[in-house]
């Protein structure tokens, strides 16, 4: 029996029936957590997806545009490491959001190698139309938990993620 296992039961190899769990309590519990997360997650994401597309944006150029907005120009692969994706993710990004005029690429005058992504007047412009839209939305789907739930799920998500950024990765 392996470690941390408290079902014992065998699975008939030949057998049409579901499988036998054989885990314990505490894995568990960890197993439901995990596919909760990731089945909000997804619901979480086709909602937003639902609510940028009406302005022909995808949700990984919104979130360039967005963050771009809030913090103003930012090196590509500062940029990549905010957006939890590659450098090859955010260049393909940027080609698309660069024809589209609502974004540029330029040089940082400190560090020649460095490249700086940056709104363009129309990218602004768009995300400032957004935006106001997008928190609405964020407020409207939060609507089925309180506002202490809201701060508390925050904070435990928080403290889950830093977790294992620290311990884990």
């Amino acid at each position: 029996m392996k470690s941390g296992m408290d079902k014992t039961e065998r699975i008939e190899a030949d057998s049409d029936g579901p499988a036998v769990r054989q885990w314990s309590e505490k894995q568990d519990i960890a197993l439901r957590l995990w596919a909760t997360l990731s089945r909000c997650y997804a619901t979480c994401s086709r909602a937003m997806a639902a609510q940028v597309q009406e302005y022909d944006l995808t949700t990984p150029q919104f979130v360039i545009l967005e963050a771009l907005h809030h913090l103003g120009p930012l090196p590509l692969g500062e940029l990549a490491e905010k957006l939890l994706v590659t450098g090859g993710n955010v260049t393909y990004l940027m080609d698309r959001l660069e024809s589209r005029g609502l974004v540029a690429r330029d040089r940082s005058a400190d560090d020649r190698r460095v490249v700086l992504a940056r709104l363009t007047a129309e990218g602004r412009g768009l995300v400032s139309k957004v935006f106001p839209d997008h928190i609405g939305r964020m407020e409207h789907l939060s609507r089925h938990l309180t506002d202490q739930e809201q701060r508390e799920l925050s904070a435990l998500l928080k403290k889950l993620g830093m977790g294992i950024s620290r311990q884990d990765l």
